[in-house]
């Protein structure tokens, strides 16, 4: 490793560092513009100069395009560089509009740290300054073009990282614009990330704008909801409001940047309809009558009919406290441990993949990037979770093959091999192209495999995919949940120990779903889940629910099943509330609170002010943590340890009490071995077609789909189907068709596209879609119950949410 002297300070670093990057690990940070940890450099502000003084390098360079070497000497204060930035920094402000005291980027800007820091203050042009007209950008970000320094981060960003080229450079030289062709929104689902990108305030946050500066918010570190990959984030409150979400840095998880579903999924904390008054029956009553009349009425249903008579239901949304807090209600009163997921075989198959998930194949968000070839089954990454989109284009633009097998039309910012197979042959794809790829290397070591499994996988795969894992060193193996035969997740996790073979290491990584649950019992507590909005078969839901005498809802959000309850508890968000969060590979992160709770003054006062009386307390201040209100219902709530939320985690999860630090992996993985067996059946299919309900980005995860912003961006809901499939039915593309199916009839618009599953009807979980009409994933829907709508003999829809 080459060692150099910055600044008169002596350092080593790797082999290929550059030199900004190794002052910076001293303590010295030369200005920058430009560069960024996660774009690299480019050299385009010429802004971080310094001198080589003596070694392989002299004269004045640009310290972010100069890798260190052995004997460089560098001076970062030198007058000659001192200078020389004075000189960029004064003609990169020559034509800015010096608008500080409305820029929303006033407060955090780089520009105006880098201007005073480098002895800029002040200006002597009094020429005309060069103009731009701004773009209407759409619903998220805000466009001043006039602030443009022409770093190119944007640009950078936009296209080379996130894979999407509706913005762009345009025009030469002094008048290079950074935008669209034209005005309208862009099409990036990670566009928000521009926002703080940019060093000038040419991006900024459209639904934040002119809300506060940065000092005058509440800011604490967070962690995403809004799917299973626990991205970091930092969430800023001012006025007991949640006003602006930005990335958080987590060098293990999303890196520098978040998608826009979580940058902007937060509106659901402060919507006027939330919940915030206890409630028994359509009275309302103060917080501690309710949870009394709960617990006694919980009391009086477990002495007459038996604790089993009792079920709960927890939510995928809830932290570690909330969900550990009721399994030990549950288990302290004996009642059903709690449920998280819409069906048995949707919890088996998140359970198949925690066991199968040791930490020899456990790979982050970030490792995926250092993959050379990602094998995706069953998962569709940027509807499922678009950061792992995001970290596939990294390991794609470093040379990685890219092969995805899935029975939706899958869509990805990036080039990739798209195999459309539906859910019930994806592991006999999966174990023949690890099969090929390992016979064709005759690996060692494929003796010691257990001869059983290894003579079960199906051969004569795709050669082509099973080439393109020959000869990679660093396989990862994605696997989903939802789309998925039960059998499949512990089945990638021996395809991922076979990929090991021979080679630097395998890689495995799980999705996980974000559905409630639901059993049929006499009385239901429901903790901050909504089974109404998403259990896969809401008739049979409702006429359950019908017939429960009593149902408890703890939540934040004014949902259909919160509505239904007898007893509403009011709980805390996560800006509130705090709490220990897991995500998807068994990563434990904390959620610092942001906030003490309350009704935004923006709802209770004028405008931005406070209301005048100032001796009603806090208005809305009664939500407190679920996990709490839960601690409560236990049967014997004065325990010593009964509010301590510390000592549920203990009691149900004792390994993760004993972690050392946050942000760890859980050690609660299963042994490692051969454990899975083969699905290697091509036997004819049922007849009909396979019902496939999924996600879009935005629009069908419940927090996300409750924001303004978001909800201007949702692509209109279509139903999918082959080309093979639709022809059969005599449907062509932007029919609309009717379904008749067991819970009702259900009618959409169609989309024909070849990269779906032949015999495969895939159906997104929209909010706008009354999907729940159809039923779980993988039923069968017969051909004779799918017409078009305009068809004399089709049945009329129930309901014409679509």
């Amino acid at each position: 490793m080459p060692t150099l002297v910055i600044d008169e300070q002596e350092i080593e670093v790797p082999a290929g560092t550059k030199v900004i990057e190794a002052a910076e690990k001293l303590g010295i940070m030369i200005p920058r513009f430009c560069f960024h940890p996660a774009l690299g450099a480019v050299g385009a502000c010429r802004v971080c100069a310094v001198k080589f003084v003596a070694g392989p390098v002299k004269g004045i360079q640009m310290s972010c395009m100069v890798a260190a070497l052995d004997g460089m000497v560098v001076s970062t204060t030198d007058p000659e560089a001192v200078d020389f930035r004075r000189h960029v920094i004064e003609w990169l402000m020559l034509h800015h509009p010096h608008d500080c005291p409305v820029c929303d980027e006033g407060g955090h800007c780089l520009l105006q740290d880098t201007t005073i820091s480098g002895g800029h203050g002040l200006r002597r042009y009094r020429g005309p300054k060069r103009t731009y007209h701004d773009q209407d950008l759409g619903p998220l970000v805000q466009h001043e073009m006039n602030r443009c320094i022409h770093c190119y981060r944007c640009v950078r960003f936009y296209q080379e990282f996130a894979g999407c080229f509706d913005l762009g450079a345009m025009q030469i030289a002094n008048r290079v614009y950074f935008g669209r062709f034209a005005d309208g929104p862009l099409e990036s689902p990670f566009a928000g990330n521009l926002i703080d990108i940019c060093p000038t305030g040419v991006f900024t946050d459209k639904p934040s704008r002119f809300c506060g500066r940065r000092w005058e918010f509440q800011r604490a570190a967070s962690v995403c909801l809004h799917c299973s990959l626990g991205c970091r984030t930092v969430a800023s409150v001012r006025y007991r409001q949640v006003v602006r979400q930005e990335a958080g840095r987590s060098p293990a998880v999303n890196g520098h940047f978040i998608c826009d579903r979580g940058r902007y999924g937060f509106f659901y904390a402060d919507l006027p309809d939330r919940p915030r008054q206890a409630r028994v029956g359509d009275a309302a009553k103060p917080l501690p009558d309710a949870v009394a009349f709960a617990q006694q009425e919980l009391a009086r249903i477990t002495q007459s009919a038996g604790p089993d008579a009792i079920a709960a239901v927890g939510g995928l949304r809830s932290s570690l406290e909330t969900q550990a807090c009721l399994a030990r209600l549950c288990r302290a009163n004996g009642w059903q441990p709690p449920a998280f997921f819409g069906s048995a075989g949707l919890a088996a198959r998140v359970h198949s993949a925690v066991a199968a998930l040791d930490p020899e194949l456990a790979v982050s968000l970030q490792e995926i990037e250092t993959a050379d070839a990602v094998i995706v089954v069953g998962a569709d990454p940027l509807n499922e979770a678009p950061m792992l989109a995001l970290a596939l284009r990294q390991a794609q633009r470093r040379g990685a093959r890219i092969l995805v097998a899935d029975p939706r039309p899958v869509r990805l910012p990036l080039e990739f091999r798209h195999v459309p197979l539906a859910a019930e042959s994806l592991a006999a794809f999966l174990g023949a192209v690890v099969k090929g790829a390992l016979s064709a290397r005759a690996a060692e070591g494929l003796a010691d495999l257990p001869r059983a499994f290894w003579n079960a996988l199906p051969a004569g795969a795709d050669s082509d995919a099973a080439a393109e894992l020959t000869d990679c060193r660093r396989p990862v193996v994605v696997c989903g949940t939802e789309a998925v035969p039960d059998a499949l997740p512990a089945f990638a996790a021996d395809c991922a120990r076979l990929l090991a073979v021979g080679r630097e290491r395998s890689g495995l990584f799980y999705l996980l779903p974000g559905a409630g649950a639901f059993d049929r019992i006499k009385a239901l507590v429901v903790a901050e889940a909504d089974p109404l909005g998403s259990f896969p078969d809401r008739p049979r839901l409702e006429r359950a629910l019908a017939r429960l005498e009593l149902l408890v809802v703890l939540d934040y959000l004014a949902s259909a099943t919160a509505a239904r309850a007898q007893v509403l508890l009011p709980t805390a968000t996560i800006f509130e509330a705090g709490g220990l969060l897991v995500n998807q590979e068994g990563r434990v992160q904390r959620a610092e609170p942001v906030m003490t709770g309350g009704i935004p003054v923006a709802q209770t006062g004028e405008g931005d002010h406070p209301p005048r009386d100032y001796a009603a307390g806090l208005p809305g201040g009664r939500p407190m943590p679920a996990w709490r209100l839960l601690s409560q219902l236990t049967a014997d709530p004065q325990a010593a340890d009964a509010d301590d939320p510390a000592a549920c985690i203990a009691e149900v999860l004792p390994k993760v009490a004993s972690l050392p630090a946050q942000d760890m992996r859980l050690p609660l993985y299963g042994a490692a071995g051969f454990t899975s067996t083969p699905e290697t059946s091509t036997a004819g299919q049922p007849a009909g077609l396979a019902l496939l309900l999924t996600q879009q980005t935005f629009g069908s995860e419940a927090l996300s789909a409750l924001s303004p912003p978001l909800q201007a961006l949702e692509r209109p809901p279509r139903v999918s189907l082959s080309p093979e499939s639709a022809g059969a039915l005599g449907l062509a593309a932007g029919d609309r068709l009717v379904v008749n199916a067991a819970g009702g009839c259900f009618e959409a618009t169609l989309a024909v596209c070849a990269q779906t599953a032949p015999g495969v009807l895939v159906v997104p979980r929209h909010r706008d879609l009354n999907w729940q009409l159809l039923g779980p994933s993988g039923s069968r829907i017969a051909r004779a119950h799918i017409q078009r709508a305009d068809d004399p003999h089709a049945a009329a829809p129930r309901d014409k949410r679509s």
